[in-house]
């Protein structure tokens, strides 16, 4: 039959512990009568009692039940008469002893880490009487340990982080294996630590299970994640020991060690004339092989003739740089913007600054396309007058519109009659000029507000829009009238040159300065010499009189 390294190791304990009893055995029952023994660190008197001090050796696998030791009293003088008896933790289920002779023996396999010792008492009984010829005395029997556990990481397996870029020997992360053999006796449980996969970037520490890098300069960009493999080994190392191992994955944290840079040294973007200020014109990424916060960036334009056309910003999400307009482009008058455009790492690692500028730079060339624009007029209002006398054909004022595209299409005019609904005005097609188209009426309205259409010959869906206020102004074509219908009384009694009535009259017109009316009687009432009317002699009032006399 073969032997494994265990079972060959445990052989050679169990011969040795055996070797080692069985002088004990020999020698010990003289020895016990001529000196006191010890327990629990008190010295005891002399005692009758003899045996020896008992140890059973863990893990034993025979088919026999293993002998412990012997217990025996000097009043035994080996003719049966005395009996003896056992106790306490494990007796008959674990521990028996024969009764005749003292003999103990285990009947099981004990295991140290289950249960390091057995506290047990012993009693000598005379067997025709069953009264004890010794005083009970209690004793132990202590499980000797032998290799059988190995080496166990509780808490694996492990990870952790170490930055890249980190020196030789920085600390990563300590690893600890336990051994559940006893440490007090041999070697069992002496634990050394060895690394069987992840050289040569790190090491451990064979006491103190402290992982180490090895190697300089790991960079995170190369390789970011290391699977090590760790192994305890007890018994200190030796061959026969017992391992165990555990698995610690290493992440290479990011440093600032690499600056931004842009894809291609020069971008085109095409624009349309017509497109709306804030609107994105592109967006361009400078790429960066770190991550996280060292991969943030700022844009800035720092150079060209788009500055204050154009304004760059960051998305802080993407890390891309975003273009957008903030004036109104126009292709008639600038066809191209050229951008020098910086990209710049917001968190600058000063121990990488040998490396060279965390910056870079492109160049944006944004061409400005022609968009077929409709008409516009020189004059965003056009303010023109006419009397209200004016015939009609009477020409009024003139609008002006042209297209501003390099095509310069003729352009052609209307009135949108939704602003003029009465057609009081007519425009010429071709020459824009305004003419009346109906008699005016000042007291009727005195503004009239159109809006003038001017369409591209060539792109009739092209239409600019011109706004006219055209200003009626007056001429005296309305009679005075008297503001109400009046109706005097006058008492009879009234003295002559009393005044019984003053008169107002109002005018539709609106002279610069004021109505001035005189006042008079008809022909008829001139006749009647009971009343007379005094005139105010124009005098500007909002009600002027006439006074009415009785004689």
């Amino acid at each position: 039959m073969k032997l494994g390294k265990v079972e060959f190791c445990h052989l050679l304990q169990i011969i040795a512990l055996f070797l080692c009893l069985s002088g004990m055995n020999q020698a010990e029952p003289s020895r016990s009568r001529s000196k006191p023994y010890f327990q629990s660190g008190r010295t005891r008197t002399k005692r009758s009692w003899v045996w020896n001090q008992f140890f059973v050796l863990e893990e034993y696998m025979g088919s026999d039940p293993l002998y412990v030791g012997k217990l025996h009293s000097d009043v035994d003088k080996g003719d049966g008469s005395i009996k003896y008896i056992l106790s306490g933790e494990g007796a008959s289920s674990i521990f028996i002893i024969d009764e005749n002779t003292g003999d103990i023996h285990a009947t099981k396999r004990l295991d140290r880490e289950e249960q390091a010792y057995y506290t047990l008492r012993a009693q000598a009984l005379d067997r025709l009487t069953n009264k004890p010829v010794e005083p009970e005395s209690e004793f132990v029997i202590k499980i000797q340990d032998i290799n059988d556990n190995e080496p166990k990481f509780l808490d694996g397996p492990y990870t952790a982080g170490v930055p890249e870029m980190s020196p030789v020997g920085t600390s990563v992360v300590q690893v600890t294996a336990t051994d559940a053999d006893d440490p007090t006796y041999g070697n069992s449980a002496r634990v050394v630590y060895s690394i069987l996969q992840g050289q040569p970037y790190f090491s451990v520490e064979p006491k103190t299970g402290i992982i180490k890098t090895a190697l300089p300069n790991m960079d995170r960009e190369a390789k970011d994640q290391y699977l090590l493999v760790i192994q305890a080994k007890d018994m200190v190392g030796q061959n026969g020991g017992l391992s165990g191992t555990t698995s610690v994955t290493v992440t290479l944290t990011d440093v600032n060690d690499n600056p931004p840079r842009f894809p291609r040294r020069s971008y085109q973007y095409n624009v349309p004339e017509s497109l709306p200020v804030a609107s994105v014109v592109a967006r361009i990424k400078a790429a960066d092989a770190d991550v996280g916060p060292n991969a943030e960036m700022e844009y800035k334009i720092v150079d060209g003739d788009g500055l204050g056309v154009f304004k760059i910003s960051v998305d802080k999400d993407t890390q891309e740089g975003i273009i957008t307009i903030q004036k109104e482009l126009d292709f008639e008058a600038k066809t191209s913007y050229t951008l020098r455009i910086e990209a710049a790492n917001m968190h600058v690692d000063p121990r990488f600054l040998s490396l060279g500028p965390f910056s870079d730079m492109t160049t944006v060339k944004i061409i400005v396309e022609d968009v077929d624009e409709p008409p516009v007029f020189t004059s965003r209002l056009y303010s023109m007058v006419v009397s209200e006398a004016a015939k009609v054909g009477t020409i009024i004022g003139t609008v002006a519109a042209h297209d501003p595209d390099a095509s310069n299409s003729p352009v052609r005019y209307s009135i949108d009659r939704n602003t003029d609904l009465e057609r009081y005005f007519n425009i010429d097609a071709n020459s824009g000029v305004i003419t009346t188209a109906k008699s005016l009426d000042r007291e009727t309205n005195a503004v009239h507000n159109i809006t003038v259409l001017a369409m591209e010959s060539q792109n009739p869906a092209q239409i600019g829009r011109g706004y006219v206020a055209i200003t009626i102004l007056d001429i005296n074509d309305n009679a005075p009238e008297f503001a109400m219908e009046y109706e005097t009384t006058v008492c009879e009694n009234a003295q002559p040159g009393q005044i019984i009535q003053k008169i107002s009259a109002i005018d539709k017109d609106d002279p610069p300065n004021g109505h001035q009316f005189y006042f008079s009687l008809t022909a008829e009432a001139a006749n009647n010499h009971n009343f007379t009317l005094q005139d105010n002699k124009g005098d500007v009032s909002p009600y002027l009189s006439g006074a009415v006399n009785q004689y």
